[in-house]
């Protein structure tokens, strides 16, 4: 009798990396890239440019301006005048979100994270419900229409509940398509593919973002080209196959046969006449420990890890003085993460690389207040503090989809996700904390709320499981 914990064994005639192996993981990876890009466009699309009370009818030099008229202004009678040394306009310069309307300008940012909550907390449930691939697409679909839709906003509202809406779609897609990619790898491709192939495309889509930025420095203009390229993804729906063990879970033997016989042609192997002969769907697996208290420590650690991650992620322009500089920097330190991740899923205990990255990520935001405010070594922390937090998302994407069974995978995931999400949301309050209150200390608040998180989640791991794929947990838990 085949259940789904003999999956492996029984598809292992297939290989772990022949073409159709490679061709999905290859796919899989470019669906993630427009979320790199994606995910912190609004690092420019909502920076506000250098800008003065407008002046009707005055030549005056740029240095006259600095001397006489006020930069911030209660109210400007003829409105705002804003430099176009580094943008040619922003949705800041669009609907004038300065001043006393300032506020709105962070805010933008917290609705798009509402979003990723709402879409992160239905999108896994939806998954599990009617497939990987359905909503892999769908979100996709979303996250291209409603991106390209906020080019035609006539106002800051209308802009908000688009952004909003492309936020279900925006981290949706990425959770699908990791689930997907884990089950239907095994063995070593399987933790390549969680731990560096999807993140490194979403790194790579992160580092293009300055690239495009660069270029088109007009707000609509860069929204135009983020959302083109989701066009190019429609064809994959052809080529792009659902989960084998969804299937089977879902009792759907004979399509995931298909889906296996399909991949032995393109392997070119010969397939057993019957794959998963006397299959059968078991009602429960013994969990290392308690799935609710596995939960809960696992939205710990997202939280934990989201609000560093994003945290540090959009404070990317006090870097340098050069906006497409600091981003790029921010995006490129994320390859050595992950391929860190990687080496760490590989060889090292799953428990033992969780501490030892979160306490290196936290120790080092602490270092940065005993340093001069953005000299080299300041910088330098900052971006090893990243590297430690974004190893340990990695780290804990994987984690998370090791632990817990096919059936709720994507659910388990999606909320894990979700709460990861209001860190986003939180992220953005301690950033703004330097530029709302005076004084040397708050000026590294940020840090030190950030390292904290860290430390205290690096003790908390003493409580995972290990889990090391040394087993596969497929079913629920009957818990009494």
């Amino acid at each position: 009798m085949t259940s789904m914990q003999d999956y492996d064994e029984v598809t292992a005639f297939l290989g772990q990396w022949g073409h159709f192996q490679q061709s999905v993981f290859v796919l899989l990876c470019a669906s993630v890239l427009p979320n790199g890009f994606g995910a912190f466009s609004l690092i420019f699309l909502t920076d506000i440019p250098s800008h003065h009370c407008l002046v009707p009818n005055i030549n005056m030099t740029e240095d006259w301006h600095q001397a006489i008229i006020p930069v911030e202004q209660e109210h400007c009678v003829d409105g705002w005048s804003y430099s176009k040394d580094v943008y040619h306009s922003t949705i800041v310069s669009e609907f004038d979100l300065v001043c006393t309307e300032e506020w709105k300008q962070p805010f933008t940012s917290t609705i798009y994270f509402l979003g990723v909550l709402v879409g992160s907390f239905f999108s896994g449930q939806l998954s599990d419900r009617f497939g990987r691939k359905p909503v892999l697409f769908v979100t996709m679909a979303i996250q291209t229409v409603f991106t390209f839709a906020q080019i035609f906003s006539p106002s800051w509202a209308v802009f908000c509940i688009l952004l909003f809406i492309s936020g279900l779609g925006q981290i949706s897609n990425y959770v699908s398509a990791f689930v997907l990619g884990t089950e239907i790898f095994t063995g070593n491709v399987r933790v390549l593919f969680s731990s560096m192939g999807v993140c490194l495309a979403f790194a790579f889509g992160f580092m293009m973002l300055p690239l495009f930025a660069y270029f088109l420095r007009d707000w609509k203009s860069l929204l135009l080209g983020l959302s083109v390229p989701g066009l190019l993804y429609i064809p994959l729906w052809w080529l792009m196959p659902e989960s084998p063990r969804w299937l089977l879970s879902q009792g759907r033997v004979e399509e995931a046969e298909d889906i296996v016989k399909y991949a032995a042609k393109i392997n070119k192997v010969e397939p057993p006449q019957v794959i998963f002969e006397d299959f059968n769907l078991p009602v429960s697996c013994r969990f290392l420990i308690s799935p609710t208290t596995m939960f809960y420590l696992a939205c710990v650690f997202r939280f934990s890890l989201s609000t560093g991650y994003f945290g540090l992620s959009l404070n990317t322009s006090r870097l340098h003085a050069d906006p497409f500089i600091s981003c790029f920097i921010s995006a490129a330190v994320e390859v050595p993460a992950y391929i860190s991740s990687w080496l760490a899923l590989r060889y090292l205990r799953r428990q033992l690389s969780v501490i030892c990255v979160l306490l290196l990520g936290g120790v080092s935001l602490y270092f940065i207040q005993l340093v001069p405010r953005l000299s080299y070594l300041s910088i330098a922390l900052e971006m090893l503090g990243k590297f430690g937090i974004t190893t340990g998302t990695a780290l804990m994407f994987a984690y998370t989809a090791e632990l817990y069974p096919t059936v709720v995978r994507n659910t388990a995931t999606g909320m894990c996700t979700t709460v990861s999400r209001v860190g986003s949301c939180i992220s953005l309050l301690p950033s703004s904390f330097p530029r709302l209150c005076a004084g040397e200390y708050f000026k590294y608040l940020p840090y030190i709320i950030l390292g904290t998180l860290a430390v205290v989640s690096a003790f908390a791991a003493v409580f995972l499981p290990e889990s090391n794929w040394c087993c596969d947990f497929h079913y629920i838990n009957k818990i009494k």
